[in-house]
């Protein structure tokens, strides 16, 4: 306790500013990694480190410090290296300029265009019987299943979901990445559920809209090649038999629950009055 006040006694303006500026590195770093898969490696890090530290301080270990003490350099190669996705996403991030971004309002308005283009979309695919896959990505990045598609980052629109899930498409045995209003990838490869749902006449589609949701927040839409039905998962759990408009409903909820309330909540609503799985 001495050695701490006395540590305060001895800061004037300049250390208070530089402690300062490096909070604001340290707190634009953590903003900018949000949302991204670098957030769990991240964490693996500090626990290791904080480890490691504990280890060295308490046990005069003298081979385990210079093994640590010679692989630094080394980490520091290796960290961009493992990071190269989030840190690539982190500079986009950064690269644009506070004017380009949109307002709030405008942002709502282009969601609903979005929701509006992929409600229809589903319901002449649905009438078609025209088999497609699409994920919306929340909070938890999904980089790593975006690289294994075709890269777009197109504009949301009807006519693009239904050239993209045309029989004939390259593309339309695979999932469509779409991140707030953009298309980023299509053609990508989703991991399978294990789980059937409770059906066990799942196919390959619907059993890949479970996995991916079970390992992250994201919300897939799903449509039966063979009966043409909509379906919705999240968090491991899939809802059936939707038409266009209770579609709408609950993509209006996943994005809204980015500004006001959560997504768990506007489903169990939504599966009360009418649960027809």
């Amino acid at each position: 306790m001495t050695d701490f006040l006395a540590i305060l006694l001895r800061l004037d303006w300049i250390s208070v500013i530089d402690i300062l500026l490096v909070s604001l590195v340290f707190y634009g770093v953590f903003t900018l990694i949000q949302g991204t898969q670098a957030v769990q490696l991240l964490r693996g890090i500090v626990i290791i480190v904080v480890i490691i530290v504990v280890i060295t301080n308490v046990f005069q270990l003298t081979a385990f410090n210079w093994l640590i003490r010679n692989s630094l350099p080394a980490l520091l190669v290796a960290i961009p290296v493992v990071f190269q996705p989030e840190l690539r996403r982190l500079l986009e991030r950064l690269g644009r300029s506070p004017g380009g971004l949109l307002g709030r309002r405008s942002r709502e308005v282009a969601l609903r265009r979005v929701i509006e283009a992929i409600s229809q979309a589903c319901n002449q695919l649905s009438l078609a019987r025209h088999g497609a896959l699409i994920v919306l990505e929340r909070d938890t990045g999904l980089q790593d299943i975006i690289e294994t598609g075709v890269y777009l980052n197109a504009e949301v629109s009807r006519d693009l979901l239904l050239t993209i899930f045309f029989p004939n498409s390259a593309l339309h045995d695979g999932a469509v990445i779409v991140h707030e209003a953009r298309i980023v990838a299509a053609g990508c490869v989703l991991p399978l559920s294990a789980a059937d749902g409770g059906d066990r006449h799942l196919g390959t589609r619907h059993r890949a809209a479970l996995g991916v949701t079970e390992g992250s927040d994201a919300i897939a839409v799903v449509i039966s090649e063979e009966t043409g039905i909509i379906s919705i998962a999240h968090n491991g759990r899939m809802i059936r038999r939707l038409d266009e408009r209770r579609l709408a409903k609950i993509l209006t909820a996943f994005y809204r629950s980015r500004f006001e309330t959560s997504l768990p909540e506007w489903l169990e609503r939504l599966r009360r009055p009418e649960s027809d799985r």
